[in-house]
């Protein structure tokens, strides 16, 4: 039953992350069972009828939903637990504490696992009673069927933990070995060999990105494509970032109603196309023109730098233009929409290449360091302005 995702709905525009696994669901009708998919979401609501944990936790008890099939044999007891390899069976209960361990993952808390890891940590740098039984109480509250992995250690899986929660004098699990106290220091030197060094692959990776942001960026800003039946809007906003906005800009010799006009007019072959493209009434025409011309030779090599170049003419020819891109500041610019190829747009689950949307983070960069370089000076005076291409 392995989680599976992402997976989102969206509730009053607002998306709702969530993850979704396998499970054995009854038929209203006839009582067989069939594997459905149980959705978990970052609000706590679940598929399959039960809308929540405690709709699960019904649903579970009286056999609506089942971990595995009814008719599934009996896992056989192990003859020792100690040596075991295999995890302790995954129980209802337990299934429940995972489900609400994912809730915690998908909110971005902490989960279990990280808890026990924290207590582990804590205890072999203070090795004190009060340390140790809060690390019991951290290892219990993982799964049961989880604990093996918890360390994230294939060998020893969960070995270190048990051992130093089994008192000095006492075997472990039972048929394990006798604990003794030298026992206890060699897994609390585990911990520690552990936590150096994930602190020395901090500061390694700290030294490797030392030119990375100290604080958190802007959230990402999304350029929809958008029809205005009564014309663009006078006050200039985000709406302005799209190439079919009407900027007029001079590139190669030439003028563009705007960059949409620009690109298709530059992929034709023949001078009499790029003709009909410029002079087309709108950018949805410019599309229709554009697209049915033959490309000059090499146009899939050529066409990045074609953008980035009106791309930077749009916006540093207009410096009204220039200032509301500058004003995104560092957000990542998502750039989506229905008339482009992926490779221009942003899509969902990493189909898109979002290649627009990264040209104008490049411009804006270019922008800020020009003005920058000249002291500072407002983007009013953007016109004119030289960006190294």
């Amino acid at each position: 039953m392995a989680w599976r995702g992402p997976t989102y709905r969206m509730v009053d525009g607002e998306r709702i992350d969530g993850v979704w696994c396998h499970i054995w669901r009854r038929a209203d009708f006839g009582g067989e069972y069939y594997v459905d998919d149980l959705v978990l979401y970052a609000d706590g609501s679940v598929s399959c009828g039960a809308e929540d944990l405690p709709g699960l936790k019904k649903h579970l008890d009286t056999g609506r939903l089942a971990l595995t099939p009814p008719d599934a044999p009996d896992r056989p007891d192990e003859e020792s637990e100690w040596r075991s390899r295999w995890g302790r069976p995954r129980t209802p209960e337990s299934f429940l504490l995972e489900v609400a361990d994912r809730v915690e993952e998908l909110n971005g808390r902490p989960t279990a696992a990280r808890r026990c890891w924290d207590a582990a940590e804590r205890y072999a740098r203070e090795p004190s009673e009060a340390n140790r039984e809060l690390l019991r109480a951290a290892y219990l509250a993982v799964p049961q069927h989880l604990r093996i992995f918890v360390l994230g250690d294939m060998d020893r899986q969960d070995r270190p933990l048990r051992i130093l929660l089994t008192d000095v004098g006492v075997h472990v699990d039972g048929d394990g070995p006798l604990i003794t106290a030298e026992m206890h220091e060699a897994q609390l030197e585990y911990f520690r060999r552990g936590e150096a060094a994930l602190a020395e692959a901090e500061r390694q990776r700290a030294a490797l990105h030392a030119d990375d942001p100290v604080t958190a960026g802007r959230a990402t800003i999304t350029s929809h494509q958008a029809v205005y039946p009564r014309g663009w809007p006078a006050e200039p906003d985000l709406f302005v970032l799209r190439n079919e906005f009407p900027a007029p800009i001079s590139y190669d010799g030439e003028t563009y109603p705007s960059v949409l006009h620009g690109y298709w007019a530059l992929s034709a072959a023949d001078p009499a196309d790029r003709a009909r493209i410029r002079e087309a009434p709108s950018g949805r025409e410019t599309q229709e023109v554009g697209r049915g011309v033959v490309r000059r030779d090499g146009w899939t090599g050529l066409r990045l730098a074609v953008m980035a170049g009106l791309l930077r003419a749009k916006f540093t020819q207009h410096p009204e233009l220039a200032a509301v891109l500058l004003g995104t500041e560092d957000a990542r610019i998502s750039y989506t929409g229905l008339s482009d190829s992926r490779f221009w747009l942003d899509a969902r689950d990493d189909r898109g290449r979002n290649w627009v949307g990264r040209l104008l983070e490049l411009v804006r960069s270019e922008l800020a360091l020009a003005l920058e370089t000249r002291g500072g000076q407002g983007t009013q005076d953007t016109q004119g302005m030289h960006i190294t291409e």
